[in-house]
């Protein structure tokens, strides 16, 4: 990988891992449209659900008190069944229509969550819960995005902010690692061509950014800093989106 690009990259994962810690979820939310553009939709997803399983390791530790468990097996057990048939489709299908795939999840996920705001209707019961962990893990081992599924339901339910954020993150680590050994296994070949001080940058950005993202989470209210990963988000899946129907046109 060319120097200038992989500056890019780390740009791209400093402001994904402050994001994450700010509202507990957004890193593959900001970064995956970005570096599919990058990388192409194989190797940038892949290194996608990498950097989301160390974002979230990191994070959980400091945020163990507020782990809703109950909520957390519910997740978690459903995402695992849909985590292997997404991590098989990422594998077989070609990368221009994955592409597209990709910014389109991220896109109608994006726009579901924020008509679901306004929504007046509150669900309740766990197979709503168990339909959410279903759905976050294939779009999680599919595009990289897991979070929208669970904040989708997070708004329909009224789970609270604190708990949600704290939740998400071993839920994350749990379906990201799945994704990832499913996705090797399955071809090997797909692992990021990155030379060892490579992987050590991007572990160090990944500290840094949850650092500064519990310095300004201080200054950030809850609503800001989930409109700020949601319009960051949106531009970087509609670029996805117009490059995956430029390749297959072109």
């Amino acid at each position: 990988m060319a120097l200038g690009i992989f500056f890019i990259v780390l740009a791209s994962i400093l402001l994904g891992a402050i994001a994450q810690r700010i509202a507990g979820l957004g890193f593959a939310l900001l970064i995956s449209p970005f570096l599919v553009i990058i990388l192409g939709p194989h190797e940038g997803i892949l290194l996608v659900n990498a950097c989301a399983v160390v974002s979230s390791s990191i994070i959980v530790g400091r945020v163990w008190k507020d782990v809703d468990w109950s909520m957390f097996r519910w997740l978690v057990v459903p995402s695992l069944a849909g985590s292997v048939p997404g991590s098989f489709l990422a594998v077989v299908v070609p990368s221009a229509p994955l592409s597209v795939t990709v910014g389109g999840i991220v896109l109608v996920a994006l726009t579901l969550s924020l008509v679901l705001q306004r929504s007046e209707v509150v669900v309740r019961g766990n197979a709503p819960k168990a339909l959410a962990g279903f759905a976050a893990g294939l779009t999680n081992s599919m595009a990289g995005v897991g979070g929208p599924a669970v904040s989708a339901y997070a708004v329909l339910s009224r789970w609270p902010q604190r708990p949600f954020a704290a939740t998400l993150q071993p839920f994350f680590v749990c379906i990201g690692t799945v994704t990832l050994v499913t996705k090797l296994l399955l071809d090997p070949s797909q692992a990021p061509m990155l030379t060892p001080w490579m992987w050590a940058a991007i572990g160090l950005v990944i500290m840094v950014g949850i650092f500064l993202g519990e310095k300004l989470g201080r200054f950030v209210r809850d609503d800001q800093a989930r409109l700020f990963v949601i319009v960051i988000a949106f531009i970087g899946a509609g670029l996805a989106v117009v490059k995956g129907v430029i390749d297959i046109l072109g």
